[in-house]
């Protein structure tokens, strides 16, 4: 006791770990052994780098341990340790638990790699043979059960491996699988996260045992077997405390607790302030860089480094409710039917409670992150009581500028994170009372907008610039026909309140007919004269593989799809609020010849009549004061235009629908969503995985 253990250890040397993979059994009331066992120092790995360091490390003795465990069972003897440590962390002052913590959690951790490994290399039939297998007595030789095996000689209970001993073991262990043991262990995971409360010293504790839990579910990714026929997931998904999991899950998330500097008291230096001697081994420790503060430019890394239990509860959120997402998922029906502490619901009991006003304002912080934007999205379609209290928000520019953001910074996102943004941007669009707010907030010094310098501009008009760009990127990079489409239909549902427009937006609306329009007669005349032109590769939305006619013609279909909706935006902004766009008139005017090409196609002749009469009526208003003043300048342009305005009839207009579009899921979200979360969790997470043997999701998507 009291020695200070080189950190480059040769964990294959460990007294405490060679018995304990070795051959012998060591009995969980062997409390010497497990005393020194279960008292040593490690820093989790926080990346891949990490975790492939202590993998290699732990190797040779995990596997020691699959050639001898379901003879020895000291797995077994291990995992009752630690139940029996939680079991006594329940009835202990703070005082008192502080050593059972730091043995719990070391226990958990060493339970945790194993399991891990076993997930990785095996089957998860093997896995609960391991949870189940006792010891085996061997041959001739028996132990007093009523004193045990004498921990002063460690031959006492080696076991003569031979070929009969062997397979009637693994006979008897076959009987035993069950699972248990597997769900009690369970059950003491779940007691940890919801029932001993989150402090400094426990902290890790926490962590481990959510870490664990997203171990366990890992099972999916190493087995192509149904989860429906997983023991672990069914005794997961039939956990009688799924309302108070998911609640301490969400609350972990919602007060997003920073990590402390130390774990169980340990300092830099490696001292234990619990007044008990120095650790006899340590296993590793990783030196790291840690960031002072939750940083927007590396957001994600801040996140997960100075925040872990958050990130790892958000992602264990993900799993949960993802999974099982068409069948009975208590954990979706808890998280869905959740309520804001500060009501009292009367129309239907909420599964739980908490402070919709923190979860919104750490959503808020952390939505440019991937996985807190898929849980904003669960939220908001939904739950709804919380899309009703975000939709009551009046700071809501807190929420849609990051959102923003992500879609400006396209490039450095995913395809399926600028698609849940977007998803996002239509829900909230579907509220007629958001669509005018946005229009009422004001900006000023759009920094990171960097297309154009401007000094102020409403939420509303910096969405309409955004989604814009968002559509020209998807139509050079992605050609994604469904990001168009949501894309324009959250275009569509604002467009009856856009007002007040800058000269810039109604530019840049405008612009994305011109664009549209020039593809559209490329593509055309490319299809009339295919020998004039080799293929333009820019022209079509969607591509794959050489061009052919009947491409080209479900090209064009697909670009008229658009340039139709484009139009209906404008006109029902022109049917709804032209006297409060007097920029979007004076850039129609200025771009009226490029709607000519239109005027006579069948699929836009009724549309662009409206846009004609709008700019007839003001043209000849303008003519009428030009005749009069001669040359007019842009402020005498746009005073003529609001003049003509306050005269102007809507009625004059044919009548379209209203433009009404609503978020509705596809019937199988599980096949998007699932290799979406886990793809999130291998790659924001604090658990890394092997991605060489992955095979219940697709590893291109994964690594």
């Amino acid at each position: 006791m009291g020695m200070n253990v080189s950190r480059q250890v040769d964990l294959t040397e460990n007294e405490f770990l060679q018995r304990f993979v070795g051959k012998s059994h060591v009995p969980a009331y062997d409390d010497d052994f497990w005393n020194n066992f279960l008292q040593y120092h490690i820093s989790l790995p926080t990346n891949s780098q990490e975790q492939l360091s202590l993998d290699s490390r732990l190797e040779t003795l995990c596997q020691s341990f699959i050639s001898h465990n379901l003879l020895t069972g000291n797995f077994g003897s291990l995992v009752n340790v630690f139940l029996l440590k939680v079991s006594e962390l329940l009835t202990l002052s703070d005082a008192e638990s502080n050593v059972h913590i730091w043995h719990a959690f070391n226990a958990l951790f060493i339970i945790r790699c194993l399991v891990k490994y076993m997930i990785e290399t095996g089957s998860e039939y093997q896995l609960l043979q391991h949870f189940e297998a006792l010891p085996v007595q061997p041959p001739d030789e028996g132990t007093d059960s009523s004193t045990g095996p004498s921990s002063a000689d460690p031959n006492s209970t080696t076991i003569a491996i031979d070929a009969r001993v062997v397979e009637e073991t693994k006979a008897a262990v076959a009987k035993l699988v069950d699972g248990t043991k597997f769900e009690t262990f369970l059950e003491a995971l779940v007691n940890i996260i919801v029932v001993i409360p989150v402090k400094e010293f426990t902290y890790h504790l926490h962590l481990e045992a959510v870490n664990c839990m997203i171990i366990l579910l890992s099972v999916s990714l190493f087995s192509q077997q149904a989860m429906e026929k997983s023991t672990i997931y069914r005794a997961i998904y039939r956990c009688q405390h799924a309302n108070t999991l998911m609640s301490a899950l969400l609350h972990f998330l919602s007060r997003m607790s920073q990590a402390p500097q130390t774990m169980f008291g340990f300092g830099t230096g490696g001292s234990f302030v619990f007044g008990i001697a120095e650790s006899l081994w340590s296993i590793l420790t990783f030196a790291r860089k840690q960031p002072d503060i939750l940083t927007a430019h590396d957001l994600p890394s801040a996140f997960r480094e100075h925040y872990p239990l958050a990130n790892q509860s958000l992602l264990l959120i993900l799993i949960l409710t993802n999974h099982h997402a068409t069948k009975d998922n208590p954990y979706r029906v808890s998280l869905f039917g959740c309520c804001d502490s500060q009501d009292s619901p009367k129309d239907q009991p909420a599964t739980f409670k908490i402070d919709f006003t923190a979860l919104y304002n750490t959503l808020c912080r952390i939505v440019t992150i991937d996985q807190a934007t898929l849980l904003l999205y669960l939220l908001l379609y939904r739950n709804q009581r919380f899309h009703k209290y975000v939709m009551a928000q009046q700071n809501l520019q807190q929420l849609v500028i990051p959102i923003l953001q992500t879609l400006y910074n396209a490039p450095d996102s995913t395809s399926h994170h600028i698609y849940m943004s977007l998803i996002v941007l239509l829900i909230l669009s579907e509220d007629d009372n958001f669509n005018k707010s946005v229009h009422l907030t004001m900006l000023k010094n759009v920094t990171w907008y960097t297309e154009r310098s401007i000094s102020e501009i409403s939420l509303g008009g910096l969405l309409i610039l955004v989604v814009i760009r968002t559509i020209q990127y998807n139509m050079l990079k992605m050609r994604d026909k469904y990001l168009h489409t949501n894309c324009l239909a959250a275009l569509a549902n604002m467009s009856g309140q856009f007002r007040q427009l800058h000269p810039y937006v109604a530019q840049r609306l405008v612009s994305l007919f011109e664009t549209l329009a020039k593809k559209h007669a490329r593509l055309d005349q490319q299809l009339k004269n295919p020998e004039a032109n080799g293929g333009d590769a820019d022209i079509a939305i969607p591509i794959g593989g050489p061009v052919t006619s009947e491409d080209m013609m479900q090209d064009l279909s697909v670009l008229e799809e658009v340039l139709r909706m484009v139009l209906e935006i404008l006109n029902s902004c022109l049917s709804h609020q032209l006297v409060y766009c007097p920029n979007l008139v004076y850039t129609l005017l200025y771009k009226r010849n490029v709607f000519e090409a239109f005027r006579s196609h069948s699929a836009f002749q009724d549309i662009i009549q409206n846009i004609d009469m709008v700019v007839g009526f003001f043209s000849s208003r303008l003519q009428r004061v030009q005749d009069q003043r001669g040359e007019l300048g842009v402020s005498e342009v746009l005073e003529v235009i609001s003049k003509g305005a306050s005269q102007w009839s809507s009625d004059r207009l044919r009548k379209f629908p209203d433009l009404k579009f609503k978020y509705v899921e596809e019937d199988a979200p599980e096949e998007f969503f699932i290799p979406y979360v886990w793809t999130l969790v291998c790659k924001a997470g604090c658990v890394h995985f092997s991605s060489e043997t992955i095979k219940g999701v697709p590893t291109d998507i994964v690594c």
